[in-house]
């Protein structure tokens, strides 16, 4: 069953969403080459100045671990979290079939 990833940034100023819009640029255009990768849409947030949220949608959820671990990724992704000042959030989300049934892990994926 397909996975959304939730990614969470935010831009403090406009100098610094011009530094890291290369980075995300190069983010993007390689996930969507790797296997699994199905979309992703990006949304800026209307009520909170410099929020922007990705929603990326895998095949698996192994298939985002296997990029998100990739050395490729983890030096853009240390690039943008160095020019943030901070990590940047995911959160991982599977469709609900058949209503809600709570769910709960031991520990981080």
């Amino acid at each position: 069953m397909a996975v959304s990833i939730i990614i969470k940034r935010t831009f403090t100023d406009e100098a610094m969403a011009v530094k890291l819009a290369p980075f995300i640029v190069q983010l993007r255009s390689r996930a969507t080459v790797q296997p699994g990768f199905l979309t992703d849409q990006t949304f800026s947030c209307l009520d909170c100045d410099g929020e922007y949220m990705i929603i990326s949608t895998w095949n698996t959820l192994e298939d985002w671990n296997k990029w998100m671990n990739s050395e490729e990724r983890m030096a853009i992704q240390k690039q943008i979290d160095k020019l943030l000042g901070e990590k940047t959030l995911y959160r991982y989300y599977e469709p609900v079939v058949g209503g809600i049934t709570p769910r709960f892990s031991p520990g981080p994926l």
